[in-house]
Parts: structure tokens; sequence; C-alpha cells
């Protein structure tokens, strides 16, 4: 979402997936050797799950099988990231558009039609042509170097969503759990200074990951955008301790008022980029990794302050990881949590609604509908919050369509999931009893 065997999309010993690396660390015409971008199983999967609207699993497929294309992400404070924006569109986009090479016209950037003030591009200009034109070099020159100075960003589109739906403001206490490599972390704490009649805001970010080497990444994100407002610290996310704070001489626990937890995951929604992947992909990779993504949005709730807003997110298109997750933290909860409707939250984005029934599949193709078919054998393996909840009243209340899945060949992306959680009041267990 390990490192020692890169071609495994699964948890490695720092407890991040393939596809969270990959997702973030987009670069531009990255390439690839010929990989055959087919696996039966997979297709076997989605098929049979009905994730996809009817008549367009090809689509998918099709869309799965091409490039992703490159995006960036205009960074820093608003007035400064418009300079930039006019610098792009005035001086390259305009000219980029009547370029042809080869006798083809190239295609000029487009912006992404839900990303705020048009301050998110993608592009499917690939290396090789852009060392075809002098003017195509001097964009390239010219990205390179205000990557650089942390003017812009190469981030993937979709991991742009989930700092977005989590509507920060400048008071915000936020806490990212599994930050590496950084590239949504700074884009929270860009919007904690997005109001620019608050030079110091009164919130702050603090960003975590279970990797040492990788909390570097996230200090050097902080050190671009010159903000005294983070702070990164190193724990497994699943049992992140407690912070406490000095409140009026007693010890206070810090609770949070925003929480992203993008989890580690199987990656299959970041095929188009990491294609490794599509040799590997088997549904063990989900069934090993939903335990994990359940401890930690688990923890992530536990330090949520009571009226807060929890993003959960992975790059798989898995309900394993996915629904199933969301459902069992829902019922774990017995009515503090709710989904929240983020329907309108980013108009333009193309996204299908959660699911409500989905089966449990092996690697060997066996499927089960239900905890009550597996057999003893599997059932170290196979979990009972792997299913959906029986009852349907019960299930119904959970308003999982309430849920966002993101398909490759919408809108020409990454594969995704995201969910908006919000905590109406203590989680049960957390309730403290006067003492007798």
């Amino acid at each position: 979402m390990g490192r020692k065997n890169k071609n495994r999309p699964q948890q490695n010993r720092n407890g991040r997936a393939e596809g969270k690396r990959s997702r973030d660390d987009a670069t531009w015409g990255a390439g690839y050797a010929d990989i055959v971008k087919e696996n039966k199983l997979f297709e076997h999967y989605y098929k049979e799950l009905k994730i996809v609207p009817e008549g367009e699993f090809e689509e998918f497929m099709n869309a799965m099988r091409e490039p992703l294309p490159a995006t960036i992400r205009i960074t820093g404070y608003k007035s400064h990231a418009k300079e930039i924006l006019h610098t792009l569109k005035e001086r390259y986009f305009k000219e980029i558009q009547d370029l042809e090479i080869d006798g083809q016209k190239i295609e000029a950037p487009q912006p992404l039609s839900w990303y705020p003030d048009d301050l998110a591009w993608h592009t499917n200009l690939s290396r090789k042509i852009l060392r075809k034109s002098p003017l195509l070099e001097k964009f390239h020159q010219f990205l390179v170097s205000e990557t650089e100075s942390g003017n812009i960003s190469r981030q993937e589109a979709v991991s742009m969503i989930p700092p977005l739906l989590m509507k920060i403001e400048p008071q915000h206490k936020i806490l990212d759990m599994c930050a590496a490599p950084g590239s949504k972390t700074a884009q929270l704490i860009e919007m904690l200074h997005s109001d620019m009649d608050v030079p110091f805001p009164e919130g702050f970010v603090i960003a975590n990951d279970v990797d040492n080497k990788r909390c570097y990444l996230l200090v050097h994100q902080a050190k671009r955008l010159n903000s005294p407002c983070i702070m990164v610290i190193n724990h497994d996310a699943s049992i992140i301790p407690n912070l406490h704070y000095d409140r009026d001489g007693k010890k206070e626990v810090l609770t949070y008022d925003r929480i992203l937890c993008d989890v580690p995951c199987s990656g299959d929604g970041t095929m188009r980029k990491n294609i490794d992947v599509w040799k590997k992909w088997t549904t063990s990779n989900s069934l090993h990794l939903h335990g994990l993504q359940l401890r930690i949005a688990v923890r992530g709730v536990e330090q949520l302050a009571v009226g807060g807003r929890m993003v959960y997110s992975t790059c798989s298109l898995n309900p394993i990881e996915d629904e199933a997750v969301i459902a069992t933290l829902l019922e774990k909860s017995e009515g503090a949590l709710e989904l929240a409707d983020a329907s309108i939250d980013l108009p333009g984005l193309k996204y299908m609604s959660g699911i409500t029934s989905w089966k449990v599949m092996t690697k060997e193709g066996q499927w089960f509908s239900d905890w009550s078919e597996v057999p003893t054998s599997r059932q170290t393996q196979i979990r009972p919050t792997m299913f959906p909840p029986k009852d349907q009243e019960k299930l119904a209340k959970m308003r999982l369509e309430r849920c966002m899945r993101i398909l490759p060949h919408h809108q020409n992306t990454g594969g995704f999931f995201v969910a908006v959680l919000e905590k109406k009041a203590p989680m049960p267990w957390n309730h403290r009893y006067p003492k007798k």
C-alpha cells in the first residue's frame, strides 16, 4: 500500500503493503518490462462479486491494462498555488495543445474535474515523448524544478481523495495513522494553512508510520512546507499509544478531530502501475490483511473525538478489505459510529456506492457465503468478520451504500475505496464508569 520482496503485494515487516507505496510514488512515464496483464482468478473473482456495473466489465479490464496517467498536484498556500497554476496554463499548457510529434497531435494535460480550483492535473505524456520536443523537455524541466522546490507534488489522483473528504479546519487536531511516504500528510498540512487570515493555525498534524526509515520521508515532506504544525511519530498503528497533554495541572488524553486511516492493503487497485500485482494477485492477500486493517481502524476510532471524522481508505477493490472492515467497525460501535454521506463533497467524482452483499473466496477458488459454511481447517484464515452481517435490519441501518468505490475506467484513475465515519458517542468499550 514489502520492501524485501518487491514482487509480493502483501504486508511486509513494516506493516505496509505494496499498493500503498506505488500509489504515492507516481512518476512521469515510469516504465516496466513487458508483463502479461492477465489473471483469470482476478477476473473470475470480481465478475462474481459484481462490483463493476453490468456490461462494463470488459471496459474495466481494458482500463486496468492501460498505463496510469501521471498526476500532479499544485501545493503550498493558496495565493502561491494560483501563481504556479497561472504559469502552467499560460506558459506551457497553451503551447502543448497545438503541438504535433511524429504527425500526431499531443494531448495536453487535463485538470481533474473533481479537485477544487483546478489544482490537480493528469497527463499521458511519457518520458519517450518528452524527449522528442524541446518544448516538452522545457515543460518537464519546469516540473522537476518545481517538484524539488515543493511547489508541485507528484501524487496519484485517487490518493488525493481522502484528505479532501476530511473537511480540515485550521483548529483541527489531526492524526495520519499510516502516513509514509507523506503526500497525503502534505495535503493535510496545506489544508490547515488554507485560511490566509490565520498565519499560525491552532491545529496540527501528527504523522505516524511503523517504519522508522520511512518516517524520515515524512520529516522531508514537512520541511518542504515550512510548517511548524507537524509532529512525526514511529509506532505500529494498530497499537498506537495515547498521547497526553497538561490541562490545568491535570493529564488529559489527546483525542483527534480528524483521523486519516489509509491502511496497508493488497493493492489490486494499483495494477495499472504496480504491474507485478497481475501475476501475484490471489485472494490470500486480502484474507491475511483483513485483521490488521480492522485492528488499525478500531484503534483509530478509539482516538477520535466525539463529533470527529475518520476517513478509512484502501487502494484495493476487495470488499474483504473494504466493506467488511467498515461493517465490523459499525457493528462493534453499537451506534457510536455512523457512515457519513460524502456524495456531494467532491462534485465531478464518479464512484460506485458500497455493496451490501459479498462472498469470500480461497486462493483455490472455493467460495463461502456465510461463516457457518467455513470448515474448521479454514477458520484461522477465514474469520467471521469477513462476511456481511446476517441481520438484514442491522445491515440496512449501516448504510454501507455510503462507502465509495472508484473504478479505473470511469475517470482514467487507479482503483480505490473510501469511507467517511463520524463519531456520535464514545466507543462502548471506552465508557468510564464512576468508581463506587
